[in-house]
């Protein structure tokens, strides 16, 4: 018997993408957002889940992809890292899938830029590719920035 791993996936600019499911607390439609002064671009704001003050992060900014179409609402991914909970902002919501262990492959050599530190590897699907995000690494802010500087705006 062969292993397998759940994923929760989402779309975002075309790309079919996912994180272990193991590493999601929730999944929530659009949330206002309070904007924070001099954050990176890729820190849309913060949210206010249930009483719980959550970073909001922009992934197509944090890969570098183009804006989303005006009046397109994002959802929000919300995973849990090492620094406590923070919310993905994605274009669509996908299922939670299971996949066997055989069908992962490393990422291809192609993938460039900010995607290549990101994606830790990709799984072929019968009709289409599933990027697998590195979690960790995608919340984390860019050098210069660290999470205190967030919290004093």
């Amino acid at each position: 018997m062969t292993d397998s791993k759940q994923y929760s996936t989402f779309f975002l600019n075309g790309l079919f993408l996912g994180v272990e499911v193991l590493k999601v607390q929730e999944v929530i439609r659009y949330q206002e957002m309070t904007r924070v002064p001099l954050a990176p671009t890729m820190i849309q704001g913060l949210i206010n889940l249930r009483g719980q003050i959550v970073t909001a992060i922009d992934l197509r900014r944090r890969l570098e992809l183009p804006p989303r179409p005006e009046g397109q609402l994002p959802m929000n991914v919300v995973v849990r890292s090492e620094d406590g909970a923070v919310s993905l902002l994605v274009d669509e919501i996908g299922d939670v899938v299971e996949i066997q262990d055989e069908a992962y492959e490393r990422p291809p050599e192609t993938l460039k830029g900010v995607a290549r530190e990101l994606v830790t590897g990709v799984y072929k699907l019968k009709d289409r590719l599933l990027l697998i995000l590195d979690t960790e690494r995608t919340v984390s802010l860019p050098a210069g920035y660290n999470k205190s500087q967030l919290n004093r705006n």
